[in-house]
C-alpha cells in the first residue's frame, strides 16, 4: 500500500564546511554508518523497499555506497572484515534504488517535487537524513506507517521543541485526537517564539499522499525564492485532513555540529557497542589489520 521513500539530498551542507566542499553531508559517519543508511534502515525496516534520492551536484558518494564495490569486496574476502558490510549488502539485495536530480535549491517543497518522476500517483514516506531518529521499539516510519494505514492521509512527525528554537522548525497549532496525535490546524514555518503558535516542531519524517505535487505546483515561491514544504501541507490540512504524530523515540539534528556528536556518543555507547556484543565481532577500534587487505 506504501511502498516509497524518497531522500531528498541534494543540499551543500554548509554547517559542516570545509568537509561537505567534497563529501555529502548524508555520507557523515555516525561511528560506523553513513546518516543517510541509518535513514534507509528505517525506511527499510517500515516496509518501504523502494527508495528514492532527490540529489544534486557533488552527491555521486550516496550512489556508490548503495551499490557492490567489487575492488574492495574481492580484497576482503574471506577475512574477518567482511562483517562489517552485511548491512549494507542486505540494503543492496533486497532494496531498488532510484535517483534524480534537483539542478537548482529551491527549498523542500521544490526538492520533493523533484521526485514526483520516482514516486508516481502513490503513497510515499519521505526521510531528510539529518534527522537521526532512534525508535524506542519500531522506528519512527514503522510508526507513521501503521498511522496511514488506519487513516489514509498526510501524516508529520513533530517533538516537542524549547520555545525559544521555534525558529528553527515548521510549527503546528492542532486539536488532539488521541495521546500524541494531532488533527492540524496550521503551521507556521520558523516562527518566532512569540509568533508560534506551539512548541511542537516538525522534523524530517512524513508521509505524505501524491496530490502534494499538484499543491507544491501551486505553492508561489516564499524567501529567497524557495517553495515550502510546509505550506502545501497547510494547503492539505485546510483542504482535507493531515495528522501530526508525536513519535516514541529519540531524534538527533545532525544537521548541527552539537547534534552530530551527540549522536555519535550516543549510537557508540547503546548501539554500536551493544551490536558488537551481540555478534561477537571484535569492534573495528580493536581489530588488527588483514594484511592483504590493508596492503592494496
Amino acid at each position: 500500500m506504501i511502498r516509497k521513500c524518497l531522500f531528498p539530498v541534494a543540499g551543500y551542507g554548509t554547517r559542516f564546511l570545509p568537509v561537505t566542499k567534497s563529501m555529502p553531508k548524508e555520507m557523515l559517519p555516525v561511528v560506523n554508518k553513513p546518516l543517510v543508511q541509518y535513514g534507509v534502515e528505517e525506511a527499510v525496516d517500515a516496509g518501504l523497499d523502494q527508495i528514492g534520492f532527490v540529489t544534486g551536484r557533488g552527491k555521486r558518494a550516496i550512489a556508490d555506497h548503495f551499490d557492490i564495490s567489487y575492488e574492495l569486496e574481492n580484497e576482503i574476502a574471506g577475512t574477518s572484515k567482511e562483517a562489517f558490510l552485511t548491512d549494507i549488502r542486505t540494503l543492496i539485495e533486497t532494496t531498488d534504488f532510484s535517483y534524480t536530480r534537483q539542478n537548482h535549491m529551491k527549498g523542500l517543497g521544490h526538492a520533493i517535487l523533484s521526485g514526483e518522476t520516482l514516486v508516481g500517483n502513490e503513497p510515499f514516506a519521505v526521510v531528510l537524513a539529518d534527522d537521526l531518529c532512534l525508535g524506542e521499539d519500531d522506528g519512527v516510519l514503522s510508526q507513521m506507517v501503521k498511522l496511514y494505514r488506519q487513516f489514509r492521509c498526510s501524516i508529520v512527525a513533530i517533538e516537542e521543541v524549547p520555545m525559544d528554537e521555534t525558529y528553527k522548525y515548521g510549527v503546528i497549532k492542532g486539536t488532539e485526537m488521541k495521546d500524541g496525535l494531532f488533527r492540524v490546524e496550521d503551521m507556521v514555518e520558523k516562527p518566532a517564539p512569540e509568533d508560534a503558535p506551539s512548541n511542537l516542531a516538525i522534523i524530517g519524517r512524513y508521509i505524505l499522499t501524491p496530490d502534494i505535487f499538484d499543491l507544491i505546483k501551486e505553492t508561489p515561491p516564499g524567501k529567497n525564492g524557495e517553495v515550502q514544504l510546509t505550506d502545501a501541507i497547510l494547503k492539505q490540512a485546510k483542504d482535507g485532513c493531515v495528522l501530526a504524530y508525536k513519535f516514541r523515540g529519540t531524534r538527533f539534528d545532525c544537521g548541527s555540529v552539537d547534534g552530530f556528536i551527540e549522536a555519535t556518543n550516543h549510537v557508540y555507547q547503546h548501539v554500536y557497542k551493544a551490536e558488537e556484543a551481540a555478534k561477537k565481532v571484535t569492534p573495528l577500534t580493536a581489530s588488527k589489520p588483514d594484511k592483504e587487505a590493508e596492503s592494496a
